[in-house]
């Protein structure tokens, strides 16, 4: 079955705001959004075939050497579906974008 690269992508005006939220509140958000990403995870746990993990600030390598860079990507996972839309469907309930202050989950083939 083909694999496929879920890239979770957030703005960083989006995470600065958040960042801002009273403690409470923030708290509050992970309350609600840690247990339903763990179900999630558990609903699609036969199409995951590599859980990933959530990332920080980006160094980029290039031919004029090492510097910081600035992306939206933060975090990703592999699964395994039909095709791009049937992957594409596993996320659209998905709290990186219903509940946390998520933009979009970018799905990519792997290619041979």
């Amino acid at each position: 079955m083909p694999r496929f690269l879920a890239v979770y992508t957030m703005k960083h005006e989006d995470f600065d705001a958040f960042r801002r939220l009273p403690k409470v509140e923030q708290d509050a958000i992970d309350a609600k959004g840690v247990p339903q990403w763990m179900a999630w995870e558990e609903r699609n746990a036969a199409v995951i075939l590599d859980r990933g993990g959530m990332v920080g600030k980006t160094t980029r390598v290039n031919k004029d050497g090492i510097s910081e860079a600035c992306n939206a990507l933060c975090g990703y996972l592999v699964v395994e579906a039909e095709n791009a839309e049937a992957a594409a469907r596993l996320f659209l309930d998905h709290p990186h974008i219903t509940v946390f202050p998520g933009d979009g989950v970018d799905i990519m083939p792997f290619v041979t």
